[in-house]
């Protein structure tokens, strides 16, 4: 099989006959399939995960099909995401306050006005763009050989990530909290910020308020993973369920 190298950058890519390439970026190495449109990342030097990319989602469970083991008991989570949107609100709701209380401090410290609110627009929308980041940091957790398909569900705004792998319950609570960097990160920047950076605040404020609010379903999950499971034992989601293997 034929191969060319690359140089676009400083990043090397090895192509072959087959469309598939390997980017290589510092010690982070990403496969990338043209033709199938798949993405294999290994980061830190560690494990190679397969991401899928797929633009409509219409079945979740078509997704999350993987080698259940015979032990694997069944823990009982919200049959829709509908309902589990529901169950979730009150985390939502901790979550919005402790943003508006944010946002509070920081105006009455200064005594003005610290953000443009058209910037807060601004902020959202990117903040939304970033939801698909969101998605990819969960799947980066899941480790060697695993599938996990990155989507946006048909006729909905919200995206997903869909794997059925199991991982150990530390490892898990890890894969859903990992893209609260994406609200973090926004966060501390709009708090260290200048009050006169009323633009940057905005902006700021804007993303962090998507990137600390959306996850409210995967700390859902946590918590139903620390009620139902023991340290030592692996989670996975199977179709639409949630399983622990002991």
């Amino acid at each position: 099989m034929s191969k060319k190298k690359v140089l676009l950058r400083g990043v090397f890519i090895n192509r072959d006959t087959n469309g598939e390439g390997v980017l290589k970026v510092g010690t982070t190495l990403i496969r990338v399939s043209t033709v199938m449109g798949i993405l294999y990342v290994t980061l830190f030097g560690g494990e190679l995960v397969m991401i899928k990319l797929k633009m409509s989602i219409e079945d979740i469970s078509e997704y999350q099909t993987g080698i259940l083991p015979k032990n694997a008991v069944k823990i009982e989570t919200p049959q829709s995401i509908e309902e589990m949107m529901k169950k979730a609100a009150p985390i939502a709701a901790v979550l919005c306050i402790l943003m508006f209380v944010t946002m509070l401090c920081k105006t009455v410290m200064n005594k003005t006005v610290v953000i443009s609110h058209v910037f807060i627009l601004i902020g959202f929308c990117l903040g939304y763009i970033c939801l698909v980041i969101h998605e990819w940091l969960h799947g980066i957790v899941y480790p060697r050989n695993a599938l996990v398909t990155i989507g946006k569900i048909t006729g909905k705004i919200s995206f997903v990530a869909l794997a059925s792998y199991p991982l150990k319950r530390r490892r898990f609570i890890v894969m859903c909290l990992l893209p609260f960097v994406l609200g973090i990160i926004p966060l501390l920047i709009f708090i260290v910020s200048p009050a006169e950076y009323r633009e940057l605040n905005g902006l700021m404020f804007g993303m962090s308020c998507m990137g600390m609010v959306s996850p409210f379903p995967d700390v859902y999950n946590v918590f139903i993973v620390l009620k139902n499971a023991n340290k030592k034992d692996a989670i996975m989601f199977y179709k639409n369920d949630m399983y622990k293997v002991s």
